[in-house]
């Protein structure tokens, strides 16, 4: 029987969003649904990992696997659902007001809470985005590339030389953190070149059973190299000279994660249900849990929550991510996505000349 990905994805100006915006359309893909949704789960997981205190060489294990895919199969599906996109104006128009306007009105809001909550003089900078916030101008700059991507020979060859060249020059700057833009720019444009087949691939049995064996020996190979790297090499946000290491590493380091992050993308794609579930509708709304879990984890962090005792044992630390999953969970939900629609998708149509007349 032919998978469900085999339909039609939905059109791809109508996906706006981290990296799809929860309108419900009859004919979403539960199984991209399925996948955004564990995907933004990981990455709120992730984030929950990083104020741990002492975490432990087992939980940076898990770290630095997560790190290796969840990011990047985030930024695949992206791209996949970018696929017909056309700079037409209404399609420049749903960009700017489904990236663009998000992008300004979470910036103020982090920058409010961050003084609000210890940081009087925590600076307002447009173009530093704010830690999670620079997904939504990578995706605003990616989105405007998409036609050259999809008429130049070998994209990926291409975006992926100059994803390395990036690694290498340490002097880029931080202006909309343009070193991710261009270090996870691979990864958007192999997902403008995917197909449904290729969903299809992936889901074969053989390489649901397959990817058993390789996520353990990665994780082996996570444990081998937590103290002898570092997991920033996973943010892409710095040259290989602002790592401490040579800049021609940056050429080496770059295509070998590449090839990590689409062995694990496809092992993690292998198991993603395919079917509509509890958890497809909250694939829909991966923007919304996106945007607002990062008020939580910072929240936790003032607080004191992970200074707690039991934060520091193995419960604890397991408690700490369920809480995440959980916390990203709900925000997903159709209850949090009515509260919020305005300032997450404004539609702006008052902001908009009329059509003229024909």
């Amino acid at each position: 029987m032919r998978s469900q990905t085999s339909r039609a994805p939905a059109p791809a100006g109508s996906d706006a969003g981290a990296p799809d915006a929860p309108r419900s359309r009859p004919d979403r893909d539960p199984f991209l649904d399925n996948a955004k949704y564990l995907a933004i789960v990981l990455v709120a997981m992730g984030h929950s990992w990083e104020p741990l205190p002492g975490s432990g060489r087992l939980v940076e294990t898990f770290y630095t696997f997560v790190y290796t895919f969840h990011m990047p199969v985030f930024i695949i599906i992206a791209g996949y659902l970018s696929r017909g996109l056309e700079l037409t104006s209404d399609r420049v128009w749903r960009l700017v007001t489904g990236l663009a306007v998000p992008y300004a009105v979470f910036e103020i809001a982090y920058t409010l809470f961050e003084r609000l909550t210890g940081s009087p003089d925590f600076p307002l900078s447009p173009l530093t985005p704010y830690w999670l916030l620079w997904f939504l101008p990578a995706l605003f700059l990616w989105r405007l590339t998409t036609p050259f991507w999809q008429r130049v020979r070998w994209p990926v060859a291409l975006a992926l030389v100059i994803a390395s060249m990036a690694a290498v020059t340490s002097d880029i700057g931080g202006d909309l953190q343009l070193q991710r833009v261009l270090q996870f720019l691979p990864y958007y444009v192999l997902g403008l070149q995917l197909r449904p087949e290729h969903f299809d691939l992936v889901r074969r049995r053989a390489v649901r059973v397959g990817s058993v064996p390789v996520c353990l020996l990665a994780l082996a190979v996570a444990y081998w190299a937590v103290p002898r790297t570092t997991t920033s090499w996973f943010f892409r946000r710095y040259g290989a000279e602002q790592l401490g290491s040579p800049a021609w590493t940056g050429a080496v380091v770059t295509p070998l994660l590449f090839c990590c992050a689409l062995v694990l993308s496809a092992c993690f794609l292998a198991w993603v249900p395919n079917r509509r579930l509890w958890m497809t509708a909250l694939g829909a709304g991966t923007l919304y849990g996106y945007l607002l879990h990062g008020f939580v984890i910072k929240g936790a962090v003032r607080l004191g929550l992970f200074d707690l005792d039991i934060v520091s044992t193995p419960l604890g630390r397991v408690l700490a991510s369920v809480v995440a999953a959980a916390v990203v969970t709900a925000l997903c939900g159709p209850p949090v996505r009515r509260v919020f629609r305005h300032v997450v998708e404004p539609r702006l149509d008052r902001a908009r000349k009329p059509e003229p007349a024909p």
